[in-house]
């Protein structure tokens, strides 16, 4: 009960209260939200991601774990997921952004501060859920991006959009300086340190602008599904995949919590960027954070019991 309120009140209430400014404020002043989307989109994600990757100290041989256990679990969602899609009905740009949300979960601000809070600031543990959080960013901004554009103009037309966004080139270079361990100048890593510092409040508040748009009453058994499959399905496949690796503890237990993270945040920006069933994707963000407070608790205890 004490972890289950600790990160309601830490988290959980912190991530609303921006949601609702956002919300409050969309409803007042009617904002041109697709303007909000390309705010992040091309201004705050690039310099945020740029800033996690050029800062981050990783070890080759973890990532390599990690990333083995990432592809796994995001090749099993992506089929389920995508098969669930067929089942019930879904268009196909609808189709993308139901296995998106199954796929993307937001490893940053969510997944990071529950890491710090359940482990106290283990820097091991908090190694993993850097791993997980760049991994997300780029298949995010890569895959996700490419299969929105490409639901709508096609895959060659995608790819020329893909390579016109900000975000790719942002994350090559903070992985290479980092690689190479090249200095920034200090005109250039105070701005982009401001600018990064400055996402996740207007992720957050760019959602309540778009829930503020939706209409709840259509379309929320598909969101419940959506739901299923991010809280639910995924943590029990990474829980299935530790037994099966014969994974143990910190490792374990930081693996199992990351995978049970909401969807993420940025799914709904970049279908509001792209056009693609935004308010689809702003309901899924909405209600997954929400349930999250009670799936993560039960992760957690499971974690701690488990190994």
């Amino acid at each position: 009960m004490t972890a289950f309120l600790s990160i309601v009140k830490d988290i959980i209430l912190p991530i609303f209260f921006i949601i609702a400014i956002g919300y409050s404020l969309q409803k007042k002043f009617h904002m041109h939200v697709p303007t909000l989307a390309k705010i992040n989109m091309f201004f705050l994600v690039p310099a945020f991601i740029f800033v996690k990757l050029y800062n981050t100290e990783l070890s080759f041989q973890l990532f390599g774990y990690v990333l083995l256990f990432f592809i796994i679990i995001i090749i099993a969602l992506y089929v389920l997921s995508t098969i669930t899609a067929r089942l019930i009905g879904l268009k196909n740009g609808e189709k993308t952004t139901f296995s998106n949300s199954s796929i993307f979960f937001n490893s940053g601000n969510y997944g990071v501060p529950v890491n710090d809070l359940v482990f106290k600031g283990d820097p091991f543990a908090m190694s993993i859920q850097v791993i997980v959080l760049t991994l997300q960013n780029i298949l995010i901004f890569s895959y996700g991006v490419f299969s929105l554009q490409s639901a709508k103009v096609g895959k060659v037309n995608a790819i020329k959009g893909y390579l016109k966004i900000p975000v790719l080139y942002a994350m090559l270079t903070g992985i290479l300086l980092n690689y190479f361990s090249i200095p920034l100048p200090t005109f250039v890593e105070v701005p982009v340190n401001y600018i990064a510092n400055a996402m996740v409040g207007m992720a957050l508040f760019t959602l309540g602008a778009q829930v503020a748009q939706i209409d709840f009453k259509a379309g929320l058994s598909k969101v419940y599904w959506s739901l299923f499959f991010r809280l639910l399905v995924g943590p029990a496949i990474a829980l299935g995949l530790i037994f099966l690796f014969d994974i143990e503890g910190t490792f374990a237990q930081a693996l199992f919590i990351a995978s049970s993270m909401p969807t993420s945040v940025n799914s709904a920006i970049i279908a509001e960027e792209y056009n693609n069933y935004p308010g689809f994707a702003a309901q899924i963000v909405l209600f997954s954070t929400l349930f999250s407070s009670i799936t993560v608790s039960i992760v957690i205890y499971l974690a701690r019991l488990l190994f």
